[in-house]
Formats: C-alpha cells, sequence, structure tokens
C-alpha cells in the first residue's frame, strides 16, 4: 500500500511562488475521505520527477444549498484553488471522488464559476488528465472520469488519458483506467492505493508533464 505520509512533501501551502511565465502542472481535487488526495500527490511525484512545477490545490465544502461553508483560508493542508491558478497553468489535472457517477458539488460549484474562461478561451489547447476514487469497482469510477472530462471538453482543452503503454493498467486488480487514474477503496474503506494505483498515478503524472513540455516547445 502507498500512504500519502510516505510520499514526498509537496509545496502545500506554496509559499514559493512560481514564476508566471514557468510552466506548471496544476493539480486541482475534492477529497472527502482522502484516497482522491492521494492519487494527486501521486500525479505530483510523477510530474515533479519528469522535472515539472505543481501546483497543488482544492476547494472547500459547499452545503445542501450550494453555497461556500468554510473560510478563504482552510485551516491544514492545501490552500484553495483561484481562477488565477487555472488562468496561469500549462496543465490541469482534476480528481474528485464519485458522487453517483458524477464529480462532488464542491468541486462542480467551484468549475461553474469559470464561466468566463470559457468565454475567452483561457484554457483552450490545454493539456488535462482526470482521475477519481470509488468504494467498489463498479461504483462509476468511468462514469465520473467522463464528468470531469466533459468539463475539459467545453473549455477545449486536450485530454490525455492513461494509455496502455503503463503496464501496470495490463495488471492492475483494482483501480486503474485508460481513461484516468482511480482508486477502489473496497468494503474495508482503504484510502491507501496499490502499488498498481500509484504507479497508474504517477506515471500519469510525468506523461503530461512531458505534454507540457512538448506543447511548450511547439508555441
Amino acid at each position: 500500500m502507498y500512504n500519502l505520509n510516505f510520499h514526498r512533501v509537496h509545496n502545500i501551502i506554496n509559499i514559493e511562488k512560481v514564476n508566471m511565465e514557468e510552466n506548471y502542472l496544476l493539480v486541482l481535487f475534492y477529497s472527502a475521505s482522502g484516497s482522491v488526495k492521494q492519487i494527486a500527490h501521486a500525479i505530483a511525484d510523477g510530474a515533479e520527477d519528469a522535472g515539472m512545477k505543481v501546483k497543488i490545490r482544492t476547494v472547500p465544502k459547499v452545503s445542501a444549498n450550494n453555497e461556500k461553508i468554510e473560510g478563504d483560508l482552510p485551516d491544514s493542508g492545501e490552500v484553495y484553488c483561484t481562477k488565477d491558478d487555472l488562468i496561469n497553468c500549462s496543465g490541469l489535472a482534476l480528481g474528485s471522488p464519485t458522487r453517483f457517477g458524477s464529480m462532488a458539488s464542491s468541486l462542480k460549484y467551484f468549475l461553474d464559476s469559470t464561466g468566463d474562461l470559457w468565454a475567452t478561451n483561457t484554457m483552450e489547447d490545454k493539456p488535462g488528465i482526470v482521475f477519481t476514487s470509488t468504494g467498489s469497482m463498479h461504483g462509476g469510477q468511468e462514469t465520473t472520469l467522463f464528468n470531469l472530462i466533459t468539463f475539459m471538453l467545453h473549455h477545449g482543452m486536450i485530454v490525455a488519458g492513461s494509455p496502455y503503454s503503463i503496464s501496470e493498467l495490463h495488471k492492475t486488480k483494482s483501480g486503474g483506467t485508460p481513461y484516468g487514474a482511480t482508486h477502489v477503496e473496497g468494503f474495508n474503506k482503504s484510502t491507501e492505493l496499490t502499488k498498481d494505483e500509484y504507479e497508474i498515478a504517477k506515471k500519469s503524472g510525468i506523461r503530461i508533464a512531458d505534454l507540457i513540455r512538448k506543447l511548450s516547445n511547439e508555441s
């Protein structure tokens, strides 16, 4: 099992600002139990190994009335994403736990506020990957991933999955799809990634970092 406690420490609070002209991958997620957070950090591991700067961001919880119920700064962990993070990123890794085959309302609340970015084609031609976690093997992983992908397509982003050149996809007995990295918590509610799940997520991070670099060199 791969637990976040054993991962490298990422720049969670982002005290050191990324140069505005410097490429970086934005890893944006919402996590309820912690498993989606594990995937986010595995993707960040891979991107950083490939020499890419990474910003890890989350979103606050919302109420049943779709109102933000937390302050502007979290008590601990990753800071909340801003539109500037999206505007200035060179690529996006987007993750959420499943909610009956759809993304969590907390993430959707934030993404629904990006209409101005859509209207100005701000995210167009940026590469993106998606990731999720479910309680069971057939608990809505692929529909949740496509729900996240739909947001990217509407913004004109270039969606990069997790291709079968990632060898762990051929042998995983838990999470991992060609549409994006995933985790299966199972009935024991395990938030720890299996070795295959971690490697699929990490190699997905390497891949999007390479794509960012290639697209930047061509522009």
